[in-house]
C-alpha cells in the first residue's frame, strides 16, 4: 500500500509511474494499492485502518505533512505508526520533510528513501526494497 500525502513541490503519482509500480509488484506476485490523502487527519486514518491480513508493507509518502506533524503532535501519527502491524518505508523528495526527523515512533521506518528533487525515483527504489523484503520473508 502506498499512502501519499499532499506534495507542494511535486505532482502526485503519474499514471505512467503508477503503472510501472503496479507492474513491478505484479511481477513479484503482489499488488499495489494507492491512497491519496489531502491532510494529516486523513493520512493518520489511512495508517490506522491498514490491516496486516490485507496489507503486507507500506510506502508512506507524507509530502508536506511533516511540517503539520511538527505543528500538531497531538494528531496521532506517532501512535498510528507505533501500532502499525507491518513494516513501512518513508518516501520523500526533500530531506527536510522526512517524518523521521520528527522522532515519531520508537519502531521507525525500515528505510527512508530521499532522492532530492526526484520523488518518482524514490518510489521505485522504495518499492524495490519492499518487494525484496517480502520475497525474503516468504
Amino acid at each position: 500500500m502506498i499512502i501519499q500525502g499532499p506534495h507542494t513541490t511535486t505532482r502526485s503519482l503519474s499514471k505512467e509511474l503508477l503503472g510501472h509500480l503496479k507492474q513491478l509488484a505484479l511481477s513479484a506476485g503482489r499488488t499495489v494499492e494507492v491512497c491519496t490523502c489531502h491532510g494529516l487527519r486523513d493520512f493518520v486514518a489511512r495508517i490506522r485502518t491498514a490491516r496486516p491480513q490485507t496489507t503486507e508493507f507500506m510506502l508512506l509518502a507524507p509530502g508536506s505533512l511533516a511540517q503539520q506533524v511538527q505543528a500538531h503532535p497531538d494528531a496521532g501519527l506517532s501512535d498510528a505508526l507505533g501500532a502499525l502491524g507491518m513494516p513501512y518505508i518513508e518516501v520523500q523528495d526533500d530531506c527536510d520533510d522526512t517524518l523521521e526527523t520528527c522522532e515519531l515512533s520508537n519502531k521507525g521506518p525500515l528505510a527512508t528513501v530521499v532522492i532530492n528533487g526526484d520523488t518518482m525515483a524514490s518510489y521505485r527504489i522504495a518499492l524495490g526494497i519492499a518487494l525484496r523484503r517480502l520475497d525474503a520473508a516468504a
